[in-house]
């Protein structure tokens, strides 16, 4: 079982990751900074629930 936390992290490190990188495409650094902020916002989320599985699997 795979906690929501995996999950919602990994949406928000493909959005921000397709943000980003229409960012450096169309030249917009706000939303390419933008994007670099919600993927690493998303690898924190995704490595919280993934400290989670590991408690839980241990329990």
């Amino acid at each position: 079982m795979v906690d929501e936390h995996r999950k919602k992290g990994t949406a928000e490190r493909v959005k921000g990751a397709v943000k980003e990188g229409i960012g450096k495409v169309t030249g917009d650094e706000e939303k390419e900074a933008e994007g670099k902020a919600q993927r690493k916002k998303g690898e924190v989320q995704d490595k919280y629930g993934e400290a989670k599985d590991k408690v839980r699997d241990k329990l």
